[in-house]
């Protein structure tokens, strides 16, 4: 007993808070490692038979302060399916931000230099509320492809996403983003949080799972085969990424006429007044 007690006050010595996310990926058979120089951690392992990454460290984006929980998989998704779903407080934020660069600085689009998600916001169309549900009063959506966002959200990953209604301030940032093929969710985590790790992670797993099936069915109806990407997680390790390019190729013309940008005079107008 004794010696138990040395080995778990010798592992919390070494590991401090990080000890929630070595547990967590030692219950899943993730692999487990600190980030050299940084004050945060890696987890990898495998889910909905993907490749899946779990990151915890400093935030790379300017609208989460601190540090921030990142879980990415790559899903076979076709590569010019390209969608967000974010909470309303952070896209009002966004919404913002946009705004004022076309107007301060009288600009006739968005910096590129902005995060991809504030881009998105411009370019692609936004889900309504019939197309939201129960979720639009918490969440907002965005996509080059209606349809397939519709569809994405109507099953279990819908349930997993209402808990988070009830168990997460609203002023959280949270994205969830798929785009060429890679799913990405980001959230606000000031310190290593079980409760909140398993939840996301949960959220993460519907999001991943359900994209994956969907990516199969929407293959075997349009002949499209899977593309092959760069590794996604070779450039990572916890430092801000640089600013990933847009869609590279149009979208299979079974699809297209479904995808509808918004106008960037839309968003000017939803900007001047945004949400509180």
């Amino acid at each position: 007993m004794l010696k138990s007690l040395r080995q778990f006050l010798s592992r919390v010595q070494r590991l401090g808070e990080l000890a929630v996310f070595e547990d967590w990926a030692n219950a899943r058979g993730f692999a487990f490692r600190r980030v050299r120089d940084t004050p945060g951690c890696v987890m990898e392992g495998r889910s909905a038979g993907r490749a899946c990454r779990v990151e915890w460290g400093p935030s790379q984006r300017g609208y989460i302060e601190g540090s921030e929980l990142r879980l990415m998989a790559e899903t076979g998704v076709h590569r010019d399916v390209a969608l967000m779903l974010l909470n309303r407080k952070l896209m009002a934020s966004m919404e913002k931000s946009v705004y004022e660069q076309f107007v301060d600085d009288v600009q006739t689009r968005v910096d590129t230099d902005a995060p991809a998600e504030m881009r998105w916001l411009v370019v692609f169309a936004r889900a309504g509320s019939p197309e939201l549900g129960r979720l639009r009063e918490r969440y907002a959506a965005a996509t080059n492809l209606m349809p397939w966002l519709v569809r994405w959200l109507t099953t279990s990953l819908n349930d997993a996403l209402a808990v988070t209604i009830d168990m997460v301030p609203p002023e959280q940032p949270v994205v969830i983003t798929l785009k060429s093929g890679r799913l990405l969710l980001r959230t606000a985590m000031a310190k290593p949080d079980p409760v909140a790790l398993a939840q996301w992670a949960s959220v993460f797993e519907h999001a991943l799972n359900e994209a994956v099936l969907m990516g199969g069915a929407w293959r075997d109806s349009l002949a499209v085969g899977p593309q092959t990407q760069p590794c996604a997680w070779s450039a990572s390790e916890l430092t801000p990424p640089s600013v990933q390019p847009g869609l590279a190729t149009p979208l299979p013309p079974q699809v297209a006429g479904n995808a509808k940008p918004a106008a960037v005079t839309h968003a000017h107008r939803r900007s001047s007044t945004p949400s509180s």
